[in-house]
């Protein structure tokens, strides 16, 4: 495998053949950058093998040789423990919009790969330049959505979405990096993953363990561990409708009307046998003709007659259309047990999806797809010995079965025990739940409950829910699947003092999602918080832009770099200021929460000797004033002020106090006061 220093060799030595004309934004352009540049317009125009070559040197410069950084980076800093998620601020990024620009200054458009042989969209070695950018917000972890090879069959837009999983093992083939001539992305990524630690950051991956892309490299292998149907029932394949039940989940009370329906009867009959198991000679010599197909899916249906199918929610009677880009992978080889005595013949009945085969957690098999199992368990291990990475996401943990959760988890653990494992869990009453099934971190539900602040939301969050919470949840006012902060209420004021507040939650670890900094407004998913999806895609960017209606997650797309507003500034001042107190803040035991009047409260965090104050105004249309009594909670009647953020601009004020003090708030304000 080569590694980081192997592509700072390769780049160097091309120096000489590259041209100064490679266009990057000014934000990826580190201060103490030593190379050529030419300015044009509102970009930066450089030798693109110089400009990483520089870049790549400064970081090597600054690691230390006795120190083997392709492993996690707990095994350098002899960390045992994933205490660290705490004090960590996180940057979410989908490497094929973060790293992505318009190379080509002389383009009208954004190409993935443009007319100068640049590749537009993102790749890790782009992601590699842009970690000195991400490292002055003090940015300890970059947390990246799925980088395995996708599909691009039934994709819902330009390209195939990250979590349509092609290959369960290879990194991404389109984050390859043409500039990197006789590289692949897997050494690519290798050589990124090297680059984080280097700088002390860790990298978080998205795994997704249940389900995969329709066309997943495995079915030559296993076809058996997917699900079919006819091919002439896919046109009416959907989830059935259930007329005597509510929006509601599988329970063995609802099974006998489940299986009893009509239209669940009808659905049944859809399936089939997997194509090994129907014709298993024409099967042996199918594999062997088209082991090297891409498009091997669509010889499957002209020779037969069958296809995978589309997942869907495990909600009986949800209303999202079917998940055409995935299926679900099939972990018991048996029917559920507490659903087998309302099927007419079991025996004859093909492997199907239900609501209840979904929720598999719930209702299990008898027969474990044991090596099924043993792979799922085992592609974290994976990526942690060939990548060294740090923490994952697991997607859709909840709904597996409770032996195979553990496994992966444990697997995980065993390899490296400061390896952090977040749940997909958007329920923060779960977080007991969670913390017993092994998980060290929620995603939880800031991004939905501190836009309605309105509805007192925010400050249940900060004063009821975070404080008591048992694992710790991510803090943050968007994600990549919901709308953007600055389209909520209150706007760029409620980024920024989200933005202020998410970084000092309790219990909060601090997200960053990609171009947030930038107030970027086009949602890259609809997943989650939209009333009217398909109207609210069009909503943000004017028609005359180019990713107008554009979705990052199935369409290429390039954040808007090139703006005059922004929360650059802010961020950075508030990564310095959580990184100089992360053992205050990071104690829950030393949080005090008051309540001032409607919608306004302080955070403080005190330990004895010395404390940070938060005041709050969620009033984003009149300013505040009032006293806050710290003598209450220091015991001390004199008291050393230095205000270290207002207007949210950095500062560095200092005075002498009494017991009180008086605190002034302009509409969606926060301030920060360090207190002695």
């Amino acid at each position: 495998m080569k590694n980081l220093k192997d592509v700072y060799e390769f780049l160097k030595k091309n120096v000489d053949k590259g041209k100064t004309n490679y266009s990057i934004p000014k934000r990826w352009m580190p201060d103490d950058y030593e190379g050529t540049v030419r300015l044009k317009g509102r970009t930066f125009v450089v030798n693109p093998y110089e400009y990483f070559t520089k870049i790549i040197e400064k970081i090597l410069k600054n690691s230390d040789e006795s120190k083997d950084y392709s492993k996690p980076l707990s095994f350098s800093t002899n960390e045992k423990t994933t205490d660290w998620l705490k004090r960590s601020i996180i940057y979410s990024a989908h490497v094929r919009m973060t790293a992505a620009y318009k190379h080509d200054v002389n383009a009208v458009y954004f190409k993935p790969d443009d007319d100068l042989g640049y590749r537009e969209s993102g790749t890790f070695l782009k992601m590699i330049a842009l970690l000195p950018y991400l490292k002055q917000y003090n940015v300890n972890a970059i947390y990246l959505l799925p980088i395995t090879q996708s599909s691009d069959k039934f994709k819902k837009g330009e390209v195939g979405s990250p979590y349509a999983v092609k290959s369960f093992h290879h990194v991404e083939k389109d984050y390859h990096d043409p500039l990197l001539d006789g590289f692949n992305s897997d050494q690519e990524f290798s050589a990124f993953v090297e680059a984080a630690h280097m700088m002390g950051i860790r990298v978080i991956l998205d795994f997704i363990p249940r389900t995969a892309a329709r066309d997943n490299n495995l079915i030559l292998e296993h076809p058996d561990w997917f699900y079919w149907i006819d091919i002439n029932e896919l046109s009416s394949y959907k989830p059935p409708k259930i007329e005597n039940l509510d929006f509601e989940q599988p329970s063995t009370e609802n099974l006998p009307i489940l299986y009893s329906n009509p239209e669940v009867k009808k659905h049944l009959k859809k399936f089939r046998w997997s194509p090994n198991i129907t014709n298993p000679q024409k099967w042996e010599n199918f594999v062997k003709k088209n082991k090297n197909n891409p498009d091997f899916l669509e010889e499957i249906v002209k020779e037969f007659k069958v296809i995978t199918v589309p997942g869907f929610s495990d909600w009986i009677n949800d209303p999202q259309p079917t998940w055409d880009d995935v299926t679900f992978l099939r972990l018991f080889l048996s029917h559920p047990m507490e659903s087998e005595k309302y099927l007419e013949n079991p025996e004859k009945q093909p492997p199907y999806v239900l609501y209840d085969v979904v929720k598999s957690s719930n209702f299990p098999g008898k027969e474990k797809n044991e090596k099924l199992w043993e792979m799922i368990a085992n592609i974290m291990p994976y990526f942690q010995k060939n990548y060294g990475i740090d923490g994952a996401r697991l997607d859709m943990g909840h709904a597996l079965p409770k032996e195979l959760e553990h496994r992966i988890i444990s697997n995980a653990k065993n390899y490296d025990p400061s390896f952090a494992i977040i749940a997909e869990e958007l329920a923060m009453d779960n977080h007991k739940k969670v913390k017993l099934s092994g998980y060290d971190a929620i995603l939880g539900n800031t991004w939905w409950a501190e836009p309605r602040h309105k509805e007192s939301w925010f400050i249940k969050t900060v004063r009821d829910i975070m404080p008591k919470l048992e694992v710790p949840s991510f803090a943050t006012s968007e994600t990549p699947d919901s709308p953007r902060a600055v389209t909520r209420d209150g706007e760029e004021l409620f980024a920024k003092l989200s933005a202020v507040v998410n970084t000092f939650m309790p219990n909060g670890i601090t997200v960053i999602n990609s171009g947030s900094e930038i107030f970027e407004k086009q949602p890259m998913n609809l997943g989650l918080d939209f009333e009217k999806p398909e109207e609210e895609r069009y909503k943000y960017l004017k028609p005359t832009d180019q990713f107008y209606g554009k979705l990052a997650f199935f369409d290429y797309y390039a954040l808007h770099w090139d703006v005059d507003k922004h929360m650059v500034r802010l961020l950075v001042a508030l990564g310095k200021i959580k990184n100089t107190y992360s053992d205050l803040i990071s104690n829950i035991s030393n949080f005090r929460y008051t309540e001032h009047m409607d919608k306004v409260f302080s955070m403080f965090y005190w330990d004895g000797n010395k404390g940070l104050l938060i005041p709050v105004n969620l009033n984003f249309d009149k300013a505040v004033n009032f006293g806050f009594d710290l003598g209450y909670h220091t015991w001390r009647g004199h008291h050393k002020i230095e205000l270290l953020l207002e207007n949210y601009r950095r500062c560095d004020f200092k005075w002498d106090d009494g017991a009180w003090l008086n605190v002034n708030l302009n509409p969606g304000e926060t301030k920060i006061y360090l207190v002695e």
